[in-house]
């Protein structure tokens, strides 16, 4: 009769362990990243069913022989062990992994580990109960013991209740950008003995729990408004011959225009004058950075924009005194300006809004040119706004496109030889198109002053000029009815009439 109780509670164990396998699999294709965290789970399963088989076999030669097994006995135990602690885990995985996640609460994760290990632990005490041992007289006894692995495990312990007390003051979370020291990056785990940070080289960094505890870090999360925002300033050294007002103003502006991604819209750019020195008024940009694993890109991309944004407004940056030095070389110099004159003159050769013009007047606007680069992503003129000058494009593509009703759509696309931007500066009206550069841009940019002279020295130029207008806004007609949008094509006359207003031209 007790052979036969010991075959059913075998019989029972493999039972579990089936349904113990089934809720694996569940949790397996409900959970893919649990994979790793399982391989115990199974184990424990594999291990329970191969005790079951074994005593199921040791039981059979027992009955055979006529006498009980001790070794079935204790593959019995074993399987009851293996198959409790299966078990165990499965239910705190549906708690922690799929139960809780519906209610939008995510525990941390050495709660988890905690609810598990205190579980095993009742569990294992509950099984020495029935197997005839007292586990308070058991930890009675041990005290010395217990005390002196204590002392010798103090740094492990430190650990652990550092982890612990990491996770449930919620002082780091997996996915904080983190920083300590010279090491920076995301929280992937919280373990009871480390935390792991992966950095931008892809490298998994351990730092132990009990150093966190002593030391200070700095950790960036989302604020209120769920948009994590990193301040971050760049320093830029600008000659103290121009304006400070005017170079903060133009750093922010450049910013704005750039659109750039990873930096945040909310919270606007701000530069500020740090330091003046012989030489140099010190500017420290300060943007704020949405995506910290993306700073040194970001901090790159800023810097391009700022500069190409200081060049055209002819803002050079400055030096200390100590370091300036002047250039003797008359000739080099007189070389230099020589190939930047051939280098305007050809643009404006080659531009159809002035390739007709006497070799004079080209040479006198080309002297007039401002060089004016910019960065990929920028915005180079913005629809609506007034700007009295026209863009040269030198080398790059550009891309024109018209907003309405907050739709944005595609105009045209210029490169190398195309102009834009020719309304602006030759009648003020606002910009009808947002250009946004493509690629790389080298531009010349030229103002309605430099135009200007020329003009009054030669009125009739107006009228050639507008006889190009008319028909580049016929061009642009099509384009825009192609995009079903709506032309508004003006004649030459009223051009011409435009031109002539605008520049103080007798009629």
């Amino acid at each position: 009769m007790n052979e036969f109780f010991k075959t059913m509670f075998d019989s029972q164990i493999i039972v579990l362990v089936l349904v113990g396998a089934l809720l694996a699999m569940v949790l397996r294709m409900s959970r893919p990243a649990l994979r790793k965290e399982m391989r115990m789970l199974w184990a424990f399963l594999i291990l329970a069913a191969l005790c079951a088989g074994l005593g199921h076999l040791n039981l059979g030669t027992s009955l055979i022989g006529g006498k009980g097994s001790t070794l079935s006995n204790f593959a019995h135990s074993m399987g009851v062990v293996f198959v409790v602690l299966a078990l165990i885990q499965i239910l705190v995985l549906f708690i922690f992994q799929l139960l809780l996640p519906l209610f939008k609460f995510v525990a941390p994760r050495i709660a988890q580990d905690l609810t598990l290990s205190a579980l095993w632990l009742v569990w294992g005490m509950y099984w020495l109960g029935t197997m005839g041992a007292d586990p308070s007289r058991l930890f009675a006894t041990s005290a010395i013991i217990t005390a002196v692995v204590a002392f010798a495990m103090q740094d492990t312990l430190g650990n652990i209740l550092g982890g612990v007390a990491l996770q449930l003051d919620n002082s780091l979370r997996i996915g904080d950008f983190m920083i300590i020291d010279d090491q920076q990056g995301t929280v992937v785990d919280v373990r009871w003995r480390y935390t792991a940070i992966e950095n931008k080289n892809q490298e998994i960094v351990i730092v132990p729990n009990s150093w966190l505890m002593k030391n200070r870090y700095r950790v960036l999360r989302s604020g209120v408004d769920d948009e994590l925002a990193w301040r971050r300033t760049l320093v830029f050294d600008v000659d103290t011959r121009v304006p400070p007002a005017r170079v903060v103003e133009v750093m922010n502006q450049a910013v704005i225009d750039a659109c750039l991604p990873h930096v945040s819209s909310r919270k606007k750019a701000s530069a500020v004058l740090t330091e003046t020195s012989s030489g140099f008024n010190r500017i420290a940009l300060r943007y704020w950075l949405t995506d910290p694993v993306h700073d040194s890109s970001t901090d790159s991309l800023v810097r391009m924009h700022v500069l190409a944004a200081l060049t055209r407004s002819r803002i050079t940056l400055g030096t200390a005194r100590t370091h300036q030095f002047e250039v003797n070389d008359l000739a080099q110099q007189q070389l230099e300006q020589e190939r930047e004159l051939a280098s305007r003159l050809a643009a404006v050769q080659r531009t159809a809004l002035f390739a007709n013009l006497p070799l004079l007047e080209q040479v006198e606007l080309a002297g007039h040119l401002i060089y004016a680069p910019f960065v990929k992503g920028g915005v180079m003129t913005r629809q609506g706004s007034v700007a009295h000058w026209l863009y040269l494009i030198v080398q790059g593509e550009v891309q024109v496109n018209r907003e309405t009703e907050g739709k944005i759509t595609p105009i045209a696309t210029l490169s190398d030889g195309d102009f834009f931007g020719e309304l602006g500066m030759l009648t003020g009206e606002p910009r009808s198109a947002t250009v946004v550069a493509l690629t790389q841009v080298e531009c010349f940019r030229l103002d309605k002053e430099g135009f200007a002279q020329i003009l009054h020295s030669r009125p009739e130029i107006a009228e050639e000029i507008s006889v190009i207008l008319e028909r580049r806004q016929r061009d642009l007609a099509e384009r825009l009815q192609q995009a079903k949008l709506n032309p508004n094509v003006q004649r030459r006359d009223e051009l011409l009439s435009r031109i002539k207003g605008f520049f103080g031209v007798v009629q």
